[in-house]
Order: structure tokens, then sequence, then C-alpha cells
């Protein structure tokens, strides 16, 4: 059986127990075991965490040690799939450019707070975003430090009252790419639980972790 391994902690603001709650069902109906853990220990792991099919970090900020790190970024290389959302994947060990280098990107920014902004699905063939069109969010929009090597499958455009010197940029939402042997997935929508509760926004992330799946 395929294994998939959730590790959740950090800032209790991007509500990442709750939102680690949405995906593990939705993770064993697709016939993974499923492990989830609140201890970044399980990086160092070596025979697991080779063992896996998917990991999804669900961590915001905090801190994570060279032994931690190195397990993660090895493991992935050597062919785990990796997939996440913003609340546990893009901003994340703010110190650790290793780390953000394999995610493919660092949130920065949400000058308008929570918003109503657009999605645009810039990639209709992927099988990730393929047939879902565009869709509004209501939750924060990210400005973000991205990866010029991602494969881009959404963007969106800042329209911002609060910094209109970025008014027009087309900022990436979801991307894949790999690292080494490793695929990748990241959406930057998932600030809470309840954005998932856009169809278009959970349907992709579902898409994005089978994709990234070994």
């Amino acid at each position: 059986m395929k294994k998939a391994l959730l590790v959740w902690g950090g800032w209790n603001g991007h509500e990442p127990r709750q939102c680690v709650d949405v995906f593990a069902p939705i993770l064993q109906a697709s016939g993974f075991e499923v492990r989830v853990s609140d201890s970044l220990d399980v990086y160092t792991e070596a025979d697991y965490m080779k063992a896996l099919s998917l990991i999804v970090p669900v961590w915001t900020m905090g801190t994570i040690t060279k032994e931690q790190e190195k397990g993660l970024l090895e493991a992935v290389k050597g062919g785990v799939g990796l997939g996440g959302w913003h609340g546990g994947m893009g901003d994340s060990f703010r110190n650790n450019t290793n780390y953000q280098w394999m995610v493919g990107g660092q949130w920065v920014a949400h000058p308008d707070n929570i918003c109503d902004y657009t999605v645009n699905i810039t990639d209709h063939n992927d099988p990730i975003t393929r047939g879902i069109g565009d869709f509004k969010m209501h939750s924060e929009q990210y400005y973000m430090h991205v990866d010029p090597s991602n494969q881009v499958l959404a963007t969106t455009t800042f329209t911002s009252p609060n910094a209109p010197w970025i008014n027009g940029c087309v900022m990436p939402v979801v991307w894949k790419r790999m690292w080494a042997a490793g695929r990748v997935f990241y959406s930057s929508l998932g600030h809470v639980a309840k954005d998932f509760d856009v169809p278009e926004a959970k349907e992709i992330q579902r898409r994005g972790l089978l994709w990234a799946a070994r």
C-alpha cells in the first residue's frame, strides 16, 4: 500500500490540524496508508522516509534542524513526492533557503489581507487543472518570490489598493516542479481550512497531491 505522511504544526492561525483533517481522509480514500505526525523528528527516520510515496508538510513558519531538513530534502530527492498549500508549505522555515528552493517559492506578502480575487487557470491540458475554469476566492491573495523553473498551472492578477505599485502583476498560484527524482506540487490556496470549501481549490489540491505521489 502507498504511504503518505502529513506533518503539522507551527502557527495555529493557519489551522494546520484542521487542514490535515480535510486531506487525510481524501488520501485514505485514494488508497494511501496515512500517518499524521505533529513532530518534525519524523523526517529523521531515514528508512521510513525512503518508503513513502508522499509527504504533505503542514507547518507554518517555525524552525527546522539541519538533521530534520536533510531527511526531508533527501527523501524527496530520492523520489518521494511532496505536495502542499500556503498554510503549510509556502510559508515555512523562513531561514532555510534549500527548503524554499525545493518548494519553488516563498510567501512574502498579502497586501490586502482578506479580499476577493480571481484564480486564472493557465494550463488547461495538465491533469491537475484539466476541466477546471477560472474561479473566485475570498481569502488572502499571496505575493510570492517564485522559482522561474516552475511549471505554472494557475495565476492571479493583483489590483491592490494597499500596494498599487504591484497592480497588474501576474503571480503564480499553482505550480509543479521536480526536486531531483521527486515530484513537487504547490498551491498557494489554503490560508485556513475553509478555503477548501471552494470546490476548485479543493479539487486542484487533491489532484496535485495524487500527481506528486510516487
